[in-house]
């Protein structure tokens, strides 16, 4: 994967494929190479040219602890479409789709098509609270045992659906290997879990978005993915059944099936 230089940072991407530029931006805390496991094959497949990238805070990215807004993000994003020909379609989740929104608000020239998963243009009291808490036993030096950690993890981002499955353990395996301690970068990222009311800014949006909400989503709830569908003119939205925060890896399927309509329609 290659290391360039853009928007000021050392930025660690990976390109596959050939066709039209897709470009995914991964949530808080994960690397790009999450969308490896269903999405990239997926748009490989059905004709596209794949982008991934390590948001600044996820090395070997760089990790930038001392702080970081959410402009940056739209930059680097914004730079990296520009090094690899200038336009693309984008494809968001959880902080990766508000960078998203505010790049097709500020950079409408880049981006064909927009998608948002799992998505808000607006704090409410449940996702502030457990932002804080997060935030709040990084600084604390608190290090949850780690059972319980990947038991909270897979209540909070997991649909019922997929914790009554067969494969429940090994979710918890992968969350239990992750564990609860955060590096300084993450926590950079943390920090831009508070946000002003952005619904109202994204009726300037002009670029065709589909926005997909996961039933079962308890961080970001599906009403507040809808609320962005909204307020964005001419937006698509659709709800995934089913699913939870990581509806994108629980429901591939159906996900990868609303992309790729989305994206070739």
């Amino acid at each position: 994967m290659p290391v360039a230089a853009l928007n000021g940072i050392n930025l660690n991407y990976h390109v596959e494929g050939e066709g039209d530029l897709v470009v995914l931006v991964m949530g808080t805390g994960s690397p790009g190479r999450v969308w490896h496991a269903h999405q990239v094959p997926a748009l490989r497949a059905a004709g596209f040219r794949v982008a991934t990238f390590d948001n600044r805070g996820i090395p070997p990215t760089d990790e930038c602890a001392s702080g970081m807004v959410i402009e940056d993000l739209v930059g680097d994003t914004a730079a990296l479409i520009k090094t690899l020909g200038g336009r693309a379609h984008v494809v968001g989740t959880s902080l990766g789709a508000r960078v998203v929104q505010e790049l097709a608000l500020a950079h409408p020239e880049l981006v064909d098509k927009a998608v948002l998963l799992a998505t808000a243009g607006r704090n409410d009291p449940l996702q502030t609270a457990l932002s804080r808490g997060e935030r709040a036993l990084h600084d604390q030096g608190i290090t949850l045992p780690g059972r319980y950690y990947a038991a909270v993890s897979a209540v909070l981002n997991l649909s019922p659906a997929t914790l009554r499955g067969d494969g429940v353990g090994d979710w918890l395996d992968v969350f239990e290997f992750s564990g609860s301690t955060i590096s300084k970068g993450v926590r950079a990222q943390m920090g831009m879990d508070e946000h002003e009311d952005r619904l109202p800014a994204y009726r300037g949006i002009r670029v065709p978005c589909l926005v997909v909400g996961f039933a079962d989503d308890r961080v970001l709830p599906p009403h507040l993915a809808r609320e962005v569908a909204d307020a964005i003119p001419g937006a698509r939205y659709e709800e995934v059944a089913d699913a939870g925060h990581y509806g994108y890896l629980e429901r591939p399927a159906a996900v990868n099936r609303l992309l790729v309509d989305f994206l070739r329609s």
